[in-house]
């Protein structure tokens, strides 16, 4: 295959803030770094989705749509991309399908380039709805698989996926290997499988918290991936993505030269340091990498919570334990790919069987639900005893899980009718309805002072898009 120019994509505005300082990054600490990261040769900017959303208003005081229109404002080159959960939208449920098609539109309508969308379970059908319409709004649809480790998840199986996918209508598929497990010898081989399967551009999304991400990275594009997501040096490594400054180097002068020039990019690396200071209480220090990401095969993210659940237990000393049990868990309940929401599920399940002294005596709502079929259908068959335990006589759904949810729009347009100051309100009202009661009648309250008409503001009217 011939090695082309690596394109990259730019995490320091959405992913590598989540990942380091829990997604605390306000607007303000972007908005005067944009116009040169425009500049700087990006093939986008992945800036929204998410865990941003929920953070924008819950600790922010801001508003995640203000947040878009702003940057979309300030870029005219790169490209704006998010991360969409498929049916789960940027919340934690599943949400009702008209929701999603409103949330799509608006998303696109505010300025939204390239829409990654991914599902915990790799079930398709879980994004079916949100692909259909980010099609009908014309914007750039990326499919994404979780990559996973499982007796389930082999070469073969992620291409016939990625071949779905193509069928699906994706302009580009993405691998998000969440937990950075992914091996540079394994990436060639996946690289190659994909590339068998469809012709389509191919990016690669890793986390350097085992320390394979940067090789990974050179190995996918020389098997022919065309774009790999990167972080700007002060946000970059860690439970972040590898560093852009040094993979652009590293290309530099040979078949995938990214093009871009280091010069460009020491501005922005600058304005990310003095960032990166400003919230660096907020920023837990893994000790360079951590090898328990290779040894339990769980991500960062988990472990880390793992390890707090069992402290505010008193049982540290358990944590072997369930790092053990993990795989118990997942096997019974079909392999599903550790990334929210499943990593919870699996995971406090596993600590429960653990801190209980024995399996499956106490099971939460969550994990009855999965059992149930309403987060989608598992990678591999399930434990038909353990299923019997979780949801007795029950009979679970083989339905695509949004099939059973109502229409919620109608009625989330009435409820947030007293602060809606813009359309896409209902859909932060659908989303978050508890942060919202407290985020919306502050936003309304200061909106309002503007020289618009009230009922004008309640229409929408005001922010046209």
């Amino acid at each position: 295959m011939t090695a082309k120019p690596a394109k990259i994509t730019e995490t320091a505005l959405r992913d590598a803030h989540q990942s380091l300082f829990a997604t605390r990054m306000r607007t303000s600490d972007m908005e005067p770094i944009l116009e040169k990261m425009d500049a700087a040769g990006y093939y986008a900017l992945e800036m929204w989705g998410g865990a941003t959303f929920d953070s924008c208003m819950r600790f922010l005081d801001e508003d995640p749509w203000e947040r878009l229109r702003i940057v979309r404002k300030h870029v005219k080159k790169a490209k704006l991309q998010m991360l969409l959960r498929g049916q789960n939208l940027v919340g934690y449920r599943h949400y009702a399908d008209d929701a999603v098609r409103e949330f799509v539109k608006r998303t696109v309508g505010n300025g939204m380039d390239i829409v990654r969308i991914f599902d915990a379970l790799n079930d398709l059908r879980n994004m079916e709805v949100a692909a259909d319409q980010v099609k009908k709004e014309g914007a750039h649809l990326q499919l994404c698989i979780s990559y996973t480790l499982s007796p389930v998840h082999t070469l073969k199986a992620f291409a016939e996926m990625a071949g779905e996918m193509a069928g699906m209508g994706a302009d580009s598929i993405a691998i998000k290997d969440m937990a950075g497990l992914l091996s540079p010898v394994d990436c060639a081989s996946l690289v190659k499988a994909i590339k068998a399967k469809t012709d389509l551009p191919l990016e690669l999304h890793s986390h350097y918290t085992s320390g394979l991400a940067s090789m990974t990275y050179y190995a996918g594009l020389e098997a022919g991936a065309d774009i790999v997501d990167t972080a700007i040096s002060p946000l970059s490594m860690g439970t972040s993505q590898p560093p852009t400054e040094s993979l652009v180097a590293a290309l530099a002068g040979g078949p995938l030269d990214t093009g871009m020039k280091l010069d460009n990019l020491i501005p922005v690396a600058e304005h990310f340091k003095k960032v990166r200071e400003k919230y660096s209480k907020l920023i837990a220090d893994i000790g360079g990498v951590d090898i328990n990401i290779l040894r339990y095969q769980v991500p960062g993210g988990m472990y880390s919570n793992l390890v707090n659940q069992l402290k505010e237990q008193n049982s540290l000393n358990k944590l072997e334990a369930v790092m053990n049990e993990i795989p118990v868990v997942r096997k019974a309940m079909g392999y599903p790919p550790l990334v929210t929401p499943t990593s919870q599920i699996v995971g406090t399940q596993a600590t429960l069987n653990v801190l209980t002294g024995e399996r499956w005596k106490v099971i939460p709502k969550e994990v009855r639900q999965y059992f149930l079929g309403y987060y989608g259908k598992a990678p591999a068959p399930l434990d038909p005893e353990v299923q019997k335990i979780a949801i007795g006589d029950e009979t679970p759904i083989t339905c695509r899980p949004g099939e059973k949810i109502p229409p919620e729009m109608e009625q989330a347009r009435i409820d947030s009718a007293a602060w809606a100051t813009q359309p896409e309100d209902a859909l932060t009202w659908i989303m978050f309805p508890q942060v919202a009661k407290d985020f919306l009648p502050l936003k309304y309250a200061r909106v309002t002072k503007r020289d618009v008409g009230l009922q004008e503001l309640v229409d929408g009217a005001a922010y046209p898009v």
